[in-house]
């Protein structure tokens, strides 16, 4: 299909200044998950302008959008995220993501009608804690798409992203305060419960699959030296292979937190806002197109690397226990740095970046493109369509 590739390749290449300036604008707003307000208004006013039925505020998100173009009957669903991270802001990139995403669907509206293709760029808030896309797979948006696809940027470039199931844990102790000196016996420490906990977690870490992780962080310790601490909380991710060994490793977990409490006297408030991300099934045909497509673009995958310091975590894995999805790692040269650093968030606007996202755009693209031209392809896409589970998320069928 050269004719739709050349296409694809020359509607990007007009729109490359713009959607550059989309991606360095992102990455100026910064905003932390559930706040991208203006990130997500920068993404839906380019897909507005593109001829796309912009909806922004779905599933009861005020930063989520959906845009849709096209009336075709195989459904590509692309996911923008654009969420920073606190304290250092687009250290994952996704300000790339996000541009990619809108390149793509831009490019592929072009010739969606031609193709058969509905396309709906989904605008994906809160990826870095707090789960936008399970809120959106719950209120039925992927409930239609045969097909659903992202890029991430990593100082690599990868067909498929090495992904740990995780849950999420907000800690809160509550204890009793006193004067710390003069009546400490009146008081009831909330920090050491905390500290009992974490000393728990340490020693658990020896006992667990190597492929298990466990780390958090203190987000409040006390209020000052001489009050004896009565509340104190804590953030923290438990992850594993798959949520089945997930399953069995939270009691573990829970079970040091617990401890904290009943050492003290503390009470104890565990709990997670929202269900916990799974691992990732990439769709195998479409993510082998997607490097096809990246190669001719000039881009060179190493061979497969399965180290585990290479693996976190995603929504986007939710996203594909439902429906096919690709979620590629896309390269750009961050001077050694890694994904959450400082060096990784200004590598994020570098002309390194800027590639990746013209050339994230246009991989996406023409995978969707292959995808709906392949008349196989599209049957068995389709097909599983009408077989699988509602895409709907609940932990009965996640399990």
């Amino acid at each position: 299909m050269p004719d739709v590739r050349d296409q694809l390749a020359r509607s990007t290449d007009a729109r490359r200044d713009a959607l550059i300036a989309l991606s360095h604008g992102v990455h100026a707003d910064a905003e932390i998950g559930f706040e991208e307000h203006t990130s997500s208004r920068r993404v839906a006013d380019a897909l507005d302008a593109g001829g796309f039925d912009v909806r922004h505020g779905v599933a009861g998100l005020d930063t989520a959008l959906t845009a849709t173009v096209g009336t075709g009957d195989l459904h590509v669903a692309i996911c923008a995220e654009y969420d920073a991270l606190p304290g250092i802001g687009h250290a994952c990139g996704h300000n790339i993501i996000a541009a990619a995403a809108a390149g793509a669907g831009l490019a592929l509206a072009e010739v969606a009608d031609d193709l058969g293709l509905t396309i709906t760029v989904l605008g994906t808030p809160a990826e870095e804690g707090g789960g936008g896309k399970i809120t959106m797979l719950d209120a039925g948006l992927f409930e239609d798409a045969h097909v659903a696809m992202m890029v991430h940027p990593a100082p690599y470039e990868a067909v498929s992203m090495p992904c740990l199931a995780v849950r999420h844990l907000d800690v809160a102790y509550t204890g009793r305060p006193a004067h710390a000196s003069a009546y400490p016996q009146m008081g009831i420490n909330a920090a050491d419960a905390l500290t009992v906990a974490q000393v728990g977690v340490g020693l658990l870490r020896q006992h667990i699959a190597s492929t298990d992780r466990i780390h958090g962080i203190v987000t409040h310790g006390g209020d000052a030296p001489n009050i004896i601490p009565h509340e104190t909380a804590g953030r923290w991710y438990v992850r594993a292979r798959d949520l089945e060994e997930l399953a069995e490793l939270e009691p573990r977990v829970a079970a040091c937190f617990e401890a904290g409490a009943i050492a003290t006297g503390a009470s104890l408030e565990l709990r997670s806002d929202h269900e916990p991300y799974s691992q990732m099934r990439d769709d195998r045909e479409l993510a082998g197109i997607y490097q096809i497509a990246a190669e001719g673009l000039g881009r060179r995958f190493p061979a497969a690397d399965e180290s585990l310091q290479l693996a976190g975590s995603t929504d986007m894995a939710n996203v594909s226990l439902r429906v096919p999805t690709i979620h590629p790692m896309i390269g750009i040269d961050a001077g050694g740095a890694v994904n959450h650093q400082p060096g990784f968030t200004a590598a994020c606007i570098t002309a390194s970046a800027d590639a990746a996202v013209r050339d994230g755009a246009l991989a996406m693209a023409t995978t969707a493109a292959w995808a709906a031209n392949d008349p196989a392809t599209r049957h068995r896409l389709q097909e599983q369509a009408t077989t699988r589970p509602s895409t709907r998320w609940n932990r009965e069928v996640s399990a």
